[in-house]
Formats: structure tokens, C-alpha cells, sequence
């Protein structure tokens, strides 16, 4: 026959060493049947005596219990119990064998995440944002396309005209102070700083000089390609 009692902690007794348990493990426990207000697994313990019991099953919550006891004698005196006869002890261990195995050692639960809408939603916008990319990357290049077209046709045009007015023999040939000069009239923002660019990126090609406009813009820091069509059309008509 199996009762449902309350007991005093200090009734109970264990077999198994309080040393077997990680205090750290037994502090947690504690803690919690403090907050709650008692162990939600009851013992499973046995009648040895004159209000005297020993753990059959449960004994990491007994020591935590103890614990409990230790760190607040009148909230923890106290702990829920199922008392099992003497008889019944075989039938009772081979219950709780059946019910949780062997190790009867509080072991922490891992939630399992749910399967829910939101991975096919992200991989949606996944593919989204990839075609929105694709989509970017290809204006990009069909815009430097038609920036390198206009170039080739610029430069193929201005050869007619001299090589006095050649926008790129000036870019090779000016040095700072007169490429200054010259772009400050073409209305060309910050002239003087970028003409300081110009010359001291073309200082460092191996001939000191630019191959074509497109090594001008790769070359020359912050000269980007509206600019360079600007000083190549005003040079132009110079």
C-alpha cells in the first residue's frame, strides 16, 4: 500500500552518497523548492522505524531538499513524500524501473524548436533578395557598358581635332598647376585637389603616362566616370 504523506526532512535518511550529486546541480534544486514552495516529484521512501524513513527512489531530490533545508530551516523543513510498506518495495522499484529507468538524477530538458512557417517565408526572401541583387548587378554593368561606349566614341572622335585639344594628351602632358587651371574653368568641383590626383597617379604609371581614359578613371582616386566625360567634353571644345 502506498501513502502520500508530508515529512521532516530530517526523518530521511539516504544510502546513496550525498557525494555522488554536483553541489552546483543540488544549489539549483534548492533554490527552486524554495521558490515554489516545496518539490513538485514527490520521494519515494520507506518506513524504517518510529518516524524514521529511508529514499527507496528520488534520492538527488532528497539531498537537494537538504539543501534547501540548510539554507532556510523553517520554509524547508518539509518535503511531500510517497511511503511505500515494506511488501510492496520490490513491486514499487520494478513501477519506477518501468516508468524512468534507472537514473533517477534531474537532467536538464533541451526544447525542441518548432516547425513553423517562418524558414520557407525566409527562404523566400532569400531568393527575392538574390534576384533583386541579380537584377542591380546587371543595370551596373549595362551602365558601365554604355560609360565605356561613350569613351571609345569620344576618343575616336577627338583624335580630328589636334593633339592640342586631345583631352587625354592634356591629362598626360599639363602638370598640377595648369591641369588646376584648366579644370577649374571646365567648373570642375574641388580642381585643384583632384589636379594634385591626376599627376601623382600619373607619376606612377611605368611610362608616366595613362593608356586610355578608362585607366584615367581606374586610376585617379574619386574621378569617376560623369566627371571624366565632363572634362573630356569641354576639353574637347577648347
Amino acid at each position: 500500500m502506498i501513502k502520500f504523506f508530508m515529512v521532516d526532512v530530517e526523518t530521511v535518511t539516504s544510502n546513496v552518497p550525498r557525494s555522488n550529486f554536483q553541489e552546483a546541480d543540488l544549489e539549483i534544486l534548492a533554490d527552486l523548492i524554495l521558490e515554489s514552495g516545496g518539490i513538485l516529484k514527490p520521494l519515494v521512501i520507506k518506513k524504517t522505524g518510529f518516524e524514521q524513513y529511508e529514499v527507496v527512489d528520488g534520492h538527488f531530490e532528497y539531498y537537494s531538499a537538504v539543501r534547501a533545508r540548510e539554507k532556510n530551516p523553517s520554509e524547508g523543513d518539509m518535503i511531500s513524500a510517497l511511503i511505500i510498506s515494506s511488501e510492496n518495495e520490490d513491486v514499487a522499484l520494478k513501477q519506477i524501473a518501468s516508468l524512468k529507468g534507472i537514473d533517477s538524477s534531474v537532467k536538464p530538458v533541451t526544447p525542441q524548436p518548432e516547425t513553423t512557417k517562418l524558414e520557407p517565408r525566409l527562404a523566400n526572401l532569400e531568393l527575392r533578395l538574390e534576384k533583386q541583387f541579380n537584377k542591380f548587378k546587371s543595370e551596373f554593368i549595362q551602365e558601365r557598358q554604355r560609360i565605356d561606349s561613350q569613351l571609345k566614341q569620344l576618343e575616336n572622335l577627338i583624335p580630328q581635332k589636334g593633339e592640342q585639344s586631345n583631352p587625354l594628351s592634356l591629362l598626360n602632358t599639363l602638370d598640377k598647376d595648369e591641369l588646376s587651371i584648366k579644370l577649374q574653368r571646365s567648373r570642375i568641383s574641388g580642381a585643384e585637389k583632384l589636379a594634385k590626383s591626376i599627376e601623382d597617379a600619373r607619376n606612377k604609371k611605368p611610362k608616366q603616362k595613362f593608356e586610355d581614359y578608362r585607366d584615367v578613371v581606374k586610376s585617379v582616386k574619386n574621378l569617376g566616370d560623369k566627371t571624366i566625360l565632363t572634362i573630356i567634353d569641354e576639353w574637347s571644345r577648347s
